[in-house]
């Protein structure tokens, strides 16, 4: 493919190819939590507070790329539903600091499994040093973006 002096050539921009790679995964993801009646960002939101509990709406947002807004409204739908559980007022400050209840636990362990089962088809055919290899270097490109910020 043919470059100008001031494009990007999108057959060889690794930039590109990421956008590439984290659309699919995306779709992958969608197609497999949808069945279980869960969006990509009620399945990150169940998995961060499974792993660290009480995290505030705006520590959820951000480990989930989503506005602290729209976090806020996916957890009165989630708390609706009877995936989480939260304080009706704070014990310090303004946070009210969600919990995973009994049933968001159960629907947690489906999506995980079908997120997992995703996830290894996207690694299929790469060896664990493959696999190593593409995970530090997506690590070491985060870090290396997040350095001037």
């Amino acid at each position: 493919m043919a470059q100008d002096a001031t494009g990007i050539d999108l057959g060889t921009s690794l930039g590109y190819l990421l956008k590439e790679a984290s659309s699919a995964l995306r779709a992958a993801m969608e197609q497999a939590l949808q069945p279980l009646g869960l969006s990509i960002t009620q399945y990150s939101c169940l998995e961060l507070l499974a792993q660290r509990p009480g995290l505030s709406s705006s520590e959820l947002a951000r480990g989930a790329f989503v506005t602290r807004q729209s976090m806020n409204v996916l957890l009165q739908a989630m708390e609706r539903d009877g995936l989480v559980t939260r304080p009706a007022e704070a014990a310090v400050g303004k946070a009210l600091p969600a919990r995973v209840t009994p049933r968001g636990r159960r629907s947690l362990e489906r999506a995980s499994t079908a997120v997992r089962a995703v996830e290894l088809r996207m690694l299929d055919g790469l060896t664990e040093t493959e696999r190593a290899q593409a995970f530090g270097a997506l690590q070491h490109m985060v870090r290396a973006l997040r350095a001037d910020t």
